[in-house]
C-alpha cells in the first residue's frame, strides 16, 4: 500500500540529555506525543475543530521500542503508518529516526475519538473518518513492521 509519512522534524533539546549522556525515555514519550498532535492536525482534529465541536481523541495504549542513543542537538524525524482503524480508533505506528537514517526508537499506539461534553468514546466525526481513510490509503505498510503487536516478558530457555 503505502510508505510512512514524515510528520515531525525537530532536534534534541539540552534539557532532554539525561545523567548517561542520551536523550531521556521520557523525552521520547514527548516526541511521539507530539507526534499524536501531528497526526490530530492531518485528520483534521486541530485546536479551531477540537473546540468548536467538543471532540478529540485519547491514547488508550502506548508500546515504546528504544533501538538507539539520540544525543544533544540531534536533528530528527517522526514518520507515521496507519496499522488500521475503525469509526472511532487509529491503530498509529511512529518510528523515530536520528542522524544518518539512525532508527532511534518506534511507538505503537491505540488511539481513541472522544466526544469530550459526555467523556465517552464516539465515532469520528464524517470529514475526519474521510481523512483517517485516506491516510490509510496512502500509509499502511505492506507488511506490519516488527515492532507492531509485541509482548513484553521475559523468555525462559528451556
Amino acid at each position: 500500500m503505502g510508505t510512512a509519512k514524515v510528520i515531525l522534524q525537530d532536534n534534541v533539546r539540552n534539557e532532554w540529555i539525561d545523567y548517561n549522556g542520551h536523550m531521556n525515555d521520557a523525552e521520547y514519550v514527548r516526541v511521539f506525543s507530539w507526534g499524536v498532535d501531528s497526526f490530530m492536525n492531518l485528520i483534521g482534529l486541530d485546536e479551531s475543530f477540537r473546540d468548536e465541536k467538543q471532540y478529540t481523541t485519547f491514547t488508550l495504549e502506548n508500546h515504546v521500542c528504544y533501538l538507539d542513543e539520540m544525543k544533544r542537538h540531534e536533528p530528527f524525524e517522526v514518520h507515521l503508518q496507519l496499522i488500521d482503524y475503525d469509526e472511532k480508533r487509529a491503530h498509529v505506528f511512529y518510528e523515530l529516526y536520528g542522524k544518518d537514517g539512525k532508527r532511534a526508537a518506534t511507538s505503537e499506539q491505540m488511539l481513541m475519538g472522544i466526544d469530550q461534553t459526555t467523556g465517552k468514546p464516539a465515532r469520528f466525526p464524517e470529514a475526519v473518518f474521510s481523512e483517517v481513510k485516506g491516510l490509510a490509503e496512502a500509509h499502511t505498510p505492506d507488511e506490519k513492521p516488527a515492532q507492531v503487536g509485541r509482548v513484553i516478558g521475559i523468555r525462559r530457555k528451556k
